[in-house]
C-alpha cells in the first residue's frame, strides 16, 4: 500500500501497490514524445473538428497505422512499436483488419488517470 498526499486539498489518498505499478507503466510509456503525440492525436480526432473527445465518444475514434506514419513522419514499423508500447501500458486498444491495425484509446485508462489527480 502506498499513501499519497494531495497537496492542493491536503487529502490523503491510499493507492494499492498494483495501482502504483499500473500508473508507473502508463507514465513510462508516455515519457516518449512520439508516444505522447500519438495518444494526443487519437484524443483530438480530425473527424471531431479538433475538439477533445469525451470519454463517451473516444472509443469510436479509430485511426490506421499508415495514417500515423504519414502524419508524424515516422516509419510504419516505428509507429507499430509505439502502438505496442501504448497497448502494453493499457492506454490503447488495438484490433487488426487485414493488414491494417485499428487503434483506439482505452477510456478506462484515461478515466483512472484523471481520478489520480
Amino acid at each position: 500500500m502506498t499513501i499519497l498526499r494531495n497537496m492542493s486539498n491536503s487529502e490523503i489518498q491510499i493507492i494499492e501497490k498494483k495501482q502504483v505499478e499500473k500508473f508507473s507503466r502508463i507514465f513510462k510509456a508516455l515519457s516518449n514524445p512520439h508516444r505522447l503525440k500519438i495518444l494526443l492525436e487519437l484524443t483530438h480526432c480530425s473527424t471531431c473538428e479538433g475538439n477533445f473527445i469525451t470519454s463517451m465518444g473516444i472509443d469510436q475514434v479509430e485511426n490506421c497505422q499508415q495514417d500515423f506514419a504519414k502524419k508524424l513522419g515516422l516509419a510504419p514499423s516505428t509507429i507499430s512499436h509505439h502502438f505496442k508500447e501504448l497497448r502494453q501500458a493499457g492506454l490503447l486498444k488495438i484490433k487488426r483488419e487485414g493488414k491494417n491495425l485499428i487503434v483506439s484509446v482505452n477510456t478506462e485508462a484515461i478515466t483512472s488517470m484523471k481520478a489520480l489527480f
